[in-house]
């Protein structure tokens, strides 16, 4: 009958604690419009998977390589893996800790007990219970276990952040990588014109029917092509170095043939979506769930200013016989309760809980940040990509009419009715709108990226 009523009142103890300080958190407002400026209805970045958003084959596996090999999202992943053992730490003191003991002792005593003087005892004892677990009578553990949830939830957020932009800079760095192809082609084609070019020049001028300006304005293109092939392929062994960076030293051997800018290596997305869907940006998720942590400490600093209540119980047996350990007549138990009421604390209770509350107020200033940089860096990508589509068409007509006006140049420069400067200018010129041309086609690529980042795209 004893043991029931211990039983009893133990678990009467143990589901006691219901009640808890922590402040209700309200749903904020987003502290920007209610929509991106310009933007047009369309699918949701973040519902498309970076393997339909990229179209290029060798680039997807260069993606897929980082996401497999890269340390940094291993180090973000294993941040994610100790938040969540340290969550189980956490979540451990809502239950008691039981532990069972066995003991035994032999003990001589010198006396009058026995006709030799001397008393031998034996002693054994067998114990199962636990020691100094805290009644969540105020919702002290239990606010302290949600802050550790929410924490553990801000560091997977922080992982997911890590692997978009991974992706997005895997992506730029191989953007960059096809615009200098393009423009290493783009040089060699315009070096053999003027290797072509400086070849007859310089058979006129041997034959005395060209100046020596004419050879030697010849002569600065093919130089000018020269530095400019050369500093496109160093860049390119730049642009390797840090793929494979990126890829942590993996880089597949074969990958298959890239594409050029002037065909489809990203999606086409449609940015027209509500601002509220910032909320499923990453930072701005990590950083509502850092805010849900602050306002859980509050509730374990409201806590401390009530009562502690700690138990300490167990339950087994005890005999001077090893025989005679398990009979009926050896029971033991115990219950001790231990109250802790903080009559005064030198004013640390109540600066822990203006701490806690300034806290609050922290995360709830980097929540509102967190959605405004978003929301910032959404609308400077619709601005760029409207400017950018007008400037990609302007320099499409503009490589035409150069491309013309180089052809009219050197006919007229053979039927001798301009000099050879005409020439020279239209060339550049030409060289130049290209150049400009695979640019702008970078610039569109990755803006498209960094628009599909900012929406949260991926994942």
């Amino acid at each position: 009958m004893r043991y029931k009523s211990f039983i009893s009142t133990l678990a009467i103890a143990l589901v006691s604690g219901a009640c808890s300080f922590k402040p209700a958190l309200d749903r904020l407002a987003l502290p920007v419009a209610a929509n991106f400026p310009g933007a047009t209805e369309g699918v949701v970045p973040a519902d498309i998977a970076w393997q339909k958003f990229f179209t290029d084959p060798r680039l997807k596996q260069l993606v897929e390589t980082a996401l497999a090999n890269n340390r940094d999202l291993r180090i973000a992943t294993l941040k994610v893996e100790q938040s969540r053992a340290q969550y189980g730490v956490s979540r451990s003191e809502l239950f008691p800790s039981i532990s069972g003991t066995a003991a035994s002792n032999r003990q001589r005593n010198l006396g009058s007990g026995s006709s030799s003087g001397v008393t031998k005892t034996n002693n054994y004892a067998l114990t199962v219970g636990f020691s100094s677990y805290e009644l969540d009578l105020f919702g002290r553990v239990r606010s302290q276990n949600d802050s550790a949830l929410e924490k553990y939830f801000a560091s997977d957020e922080a992982r997911v952040g890590a692997q978009i932009s991974l992706v997005a800079e895997v992506a730029n760095q191989y953007l960059v990588e096809r615009a200098l192809q393009q423009q290493v082609a783009l040089s060699q084609q315009t070096l053999e014109g003027i290797n072509a070019a400086y070849g007859l020049m310089k058979q006129r001028f041997d034959a005395g029917t060209v100046s020596e300006l004419d050879l030697s304005s010849t002569e600065v293109q093919r130089q000018t092509a020269k530095a400019d092939l050369a500093a496109f392929q160093q860049r390119i062994a730049l642009i390797n170095n840090s793929l494979t960076f990126l890829t942590a030293g993996a880089l597949p051997v074969s990958l298959p043939p890239g594409r050029t800018l002037d065909q489809v290596i990203v999606a086409d997305i449609k940015a027209g979506v509500s601002s509220d869907l910032l909320r499923r940006r990453p930072d701005i998720r990590e950083a509502e769930h850092q805010l849900r942590a602050a306002n859980a400490n509050i509730g374990e600093a409201r806590a401390a200013f009530f009562p502690s209540v700690t138990l300490t119980a167990n339950g087994g047996m005890a005999s001077r016989s090893f025989s005679n350990l398990f009979s009926d007549s050896t029971g033991t138990w115990l219950f001790a309760p231990h109250v802790n009421l903080p009559i005064f604390t030198g004013g640390r209770n109540k600066a822990n809980l203006d701490a806690s509350k300034i806290g609050k107020d922290i995360e709830i200033a980097r929540y509102e940040n967190a959605i405004q940089n978003g929301f910032r860096e959404v609308a400077d990508g619709l601005a760029t990509r409207s400017g950018l589509a007008e400037q990609i068409a302007a320099t499409v007509g503009l490589v035409a009419a150069q491309q013309k006006r180089a052809e009219l140049a050197n006919a007229r420069y053979e039927q001798g009715m301009d000099s050879y400067f005409e020439v020279l200018t239209a060339s550049l010129d030409l060289y130049s709108a290209r150049q400009d041309l695979i640019q702008l086609r970078l610039a569109q690529a990755v803006n498209s990226v960094s628009l599909y980042k900012a929406l949260g795209g991926g994942w």
